[in-house]
């Protein structure tokens, strides 16, 4: 029997010193993602997630305003790829996820950012990556910002990820 080789990764973490910087590691991460990417953003209020988000947007070539879908729950973007950027903070749990048709968003043609995901971890595809926004100092604005990944597609995408930032691309 063949032996069965796991990739193993492991969380990166970036530090940013303004949110200039904190977009510019979205950007980053922007430019590699393919359709049917999920990135799944924790944090609390102010850490940084939709200013993160407009960096995604960015790399993914998307204009215009980027702004929170607290209240209306999904701001779709379209682009060469299209961004859906959600925020499920008003969401009571996953149940609340099937009105919004999530399997379309996830599974479709565009990238999926979700805000609070960890409210609806149980829906949440085994495949994505985890992102992690928290104020690093007594700088308030200053970011942590931890990429875990969870899957082979993602693990590459925390190497390209991190070549690229360390390359100063």
């Amino acid at each position: 029997m063949g032996e069965i080789n796991y990739e193993v990764c492991t969380a990166k973490i970036f530090k940013t010193s303004s949110p200039e910087e904190t977009v510019r590691v979205g950007k980053v991460l922007g430019a590699l993602l393919e359709p049917g990417d999920l990135l799944c953003l924790s944090g609390d209020l102010g850490a940084g997630k939709t200013t993160f988000a407009r960096g995604v947007a960015l790399g993914l070539g998307i204009k215009g305003r980027v702004t929170s879908p607290t209240f209306i729950l999904i701001n779709e973007y379209p682009g060469k790829i299209p961004m859906y950027h959600m925020d499920v903070y008003r969401l009571d749990g996953p149940a609340g996820m099937d009105d919004l048709g999530y399997e379309e968003y996830f599974y479709g043609n565009g990238v999926t950012l979700v805000e609070w995901a960890e409210k609806v971890e149980k829906i949440l595809p085994g495949e994505r990556m985890d992102i992690y926004l928290a104020p690093s100092s007594e700088d308030s604005d200053a970011r942590e910002i931890t990429l875990k990944p969870r899957g082979g597609r993602y693990c590459r995408l925390v190497k390209e990820m991190t070549a690229s930032v360390c390359s100063g691309d």
